[in-house]
């Protein structure tokens, strides 16, 4: 998990929460052109003209798109169809963007967050065409704006539609409700007898690369490579049957990493981080469980980084970290929480003969992953990728091979415990 970020299988369908709020006038929906290979996006450039700051994309065909603000902290989210990204994609700051981050956001969509250094509009958004050697071009034109106006914009809900270039300056607006997909309750039916069910979170993905090393190796990248190994030992063992919450390089909001594994239905849900800090001295590795209060300060700033993850990748949800503190689903967390403190201890038993643990490997956090009511939950902090030797191990395929060897055992062992309750 990294610093700046909050710890922080495509989606599954009835999941996504869609929050569409639109710059005033200046949203953009720009038209397609024939389907074919998927769209690349080979460069990106942004430049201060002093009155606006001008950001362009470069793309190998017309695409369909949609722009709209976030507050809290300050950002313009353009969505657009899945892309595929060159690594020619980084910007420099200038007075109205701090940074801009691009990925792929779930199957099907890419997103291009950008972050304010201040409160700025969209004046312009369009499409243009090629000319000569130069490919379609996505163009974002932003200038400055009171706060009073941003924070009005963010607020109206609605989406502002375009044609390609053709036409100067932005179409009227047109208010378009966003609509939260339903999500049911109800998870699915299960077979009698069957396996225990195992969901994987790979932390972080997409355009939330979580924690960079040294070497500039990504979190998302490690977790997705151990979390792939423990699936396929978690399923050698004929005794488990394990999910991912995701199978490729794609963001996930925290509440549909939950909503996945209930929907599996999930017995435990194991997710999986490596975390940076500054000591680049300090390694080893930890198993967290929910707390309302943190074990420690730096459990507590860990937790608090993490649950705006969210924030992040451009969908702001912070809210619903309340619902799960509702009392009318304390007493079911409580349970939880007391059998994923049994399910860590099981872990730590294990991991410690195997790999380097921090000094009270069992730690306490309030980390949104882990507040599903109902299902045990833990997070696994694999390393530190700010440590040069703990970097270098989880590249390792035999390295994270035995760690994940030492997680089936501690599921083993937890589950041959009396009193542990299987969900039925």
């Amino acid at each position: 998990m990294a610093a700046s970020k909050n710890k922080k299988k495509p989606a599954l369908s009835g999941t996504r929460v869609h929050r569409r709020a639109v710059l005033g006038a200046s949203g953009l929906i720009l038209m397609p052109v024939a389907a074919h290979a998927m769209p690349q996006a080979s460069t990106m450039r942004i430049h201060d003209h002093g009155t606006f700051t001008r950001l362009v994309v470069e793309l190998s065909e017309g695409i369909e798109a949609s722009a709209f603000v976030l507050p809290e902290p300050r950002r313009l989210v353009v969505d657009l169809p899945e892309l595929a990204w060159s690594s020619d994609v980084s910007v420099p700051k200038t007075a109205l963007v701090s940074a801009v981050r691009a990925g792929l956001f779930e199957r099907g969509r890419s997103r291009l967050v950008i972050d304010l250094a201040q409160a700025a509009q969209l004046s312009q958004a369009y499409l243009l065409p090629p000319t000569g050697a130069t490919p379609w071009r996505l163009i974002l034109d932003l200038m400055s704006t009171t706060d009073d106006a941003f924070k009005a914009a963010a607020a109206l809900n609605q989406i502002t539609r375009i044609k390609p270039q053709g036409s100067a300056g932005l179409a009227s607006a047109k208010p378009t409700p966003a609509a939260p997909t339903p999500v049911s309750d109800k998870p699915a039916a299960k077979a009698k007898d069957r396996k225990i069910v195992v969901a994987i979170d790979p932390g972080h993905g997409g355009i939330d690369p979580g924690a960079i090393g040294p070497g500039g190796t990504y979190e998302k990248t490690i977790t997705l490579m151990a979390a792939q190994q423990l699936k396929q030992k978690l399923e050698a063992t004929g005794r488990y049957r394990a999910m991912l919450t995701r199978t490729s390089d794609t963001s996930l909001v925290l509440r549909q990493r939950i909503e996945i594994a209930r929907h599996a239905p999930a017995d435990i849900f194991i997710s999986l981080h490596a975390d940076s800090i500054r000591d680049s001295a300090i390694r080893g590795l930890s198993v967290y469980t929910l707390s309302e209060k943190a074990s420690d300060a730096e459990a507590e700033a860990l937790a608090e980084r993490e649950n705006k993850a969210d924030l992040i990748i451009g969908m702001d949800l912070t809210k619903e970290s309340q619902e799960v503190r509702n009392i009318l689903i304390d007493l079911a967390q409580r349970e939880s929480m007391n059998l994923a403190a049994r399910l860590a201890g099981s872990l730590i038993d294990e991991l410690k003969r195997e790999v380097t643990l921090l000094r009270n490997a069992h730690r306490f956090a309030g980390f949104a992953v882990l507040k599903s009511p109902d299902i045990p939950s833990i997070l696994i902090e694999m390393g530190y990728l700010s440590n040069r030797e703990d970097q270098s191990s989880l590249l390792k395929e035999g390295y994270r091979g035995k760690l994940m060897t030492a997680v089936v055992k501690g599921l083993d062992r937890y589950f041959k415990e009396p009193l542990v309750a299987q969900r039925s």
